[in-house]
């Protein structure tokens, strides 16, 4: 039910671990409560009953992820992109700066015009392109 509001936090640096990442059906609160709690992690849900079981949650009202990211923000996350991306929006790998002589898929821009970067985990490239200021934009919207 989260599910952009997880892309723009891994945009954000967040470690986020997405419900339905690998999923094919509903997990159940049983296994989300656990794994919020072997991991260590705050459990965001809009669920009033497993945000009440949780050890650490926050209930998200929004229904847009900008109004979701506003709330986080007045509970104290910091939401703002970082100088250069941390971790991948889809599969939230860690990401790394492209290396010389790396392979470069046909749909990114020339490394000697941008710099990119590259998912540890899924091999996706990013760059900081339009989808990024968009972003940027939207986060800084008052």
């Amino acid at each position: 039910m989260l599910g952009k509001l997880a892309t723009y936090l891994r945009m954000c640096g967040y470690d986020t671990v997405y419900a339905m990442d690998g999923e094919t059906g509903d997990p159940g609160d049983e296994h989300l409560l656990a794994r919020a709690d072997n991991e260590d992690r705050v459990l965001l849900t809009r669920d009033v009953s497993l945000a009440e079981q949780a050890s650490r949650s926050v209930l998200i009202a929004g229904r847009t992820p900008l109004d979701q990211l506003r709330e986080l923000e007045s509970v104290g996350f910091s939401i703002a992109l970082g100088e250069q991306p941390a971790r991948c929006g889809a599969c939230n790998g860690l990401v790394e700066p492209l290396a010389d002589g790396d392979p470069v898929p046909d749909y990114a821009p020339d490394p000697a015009e941008k710099t990119l970067w590259r998912c540890r985990d899924c091999g996706q490239v990013f760059w900081k392109g339009s989808h990024w200021r968009d972003v940027e934009s939207r986060l800084n919207e008052s």
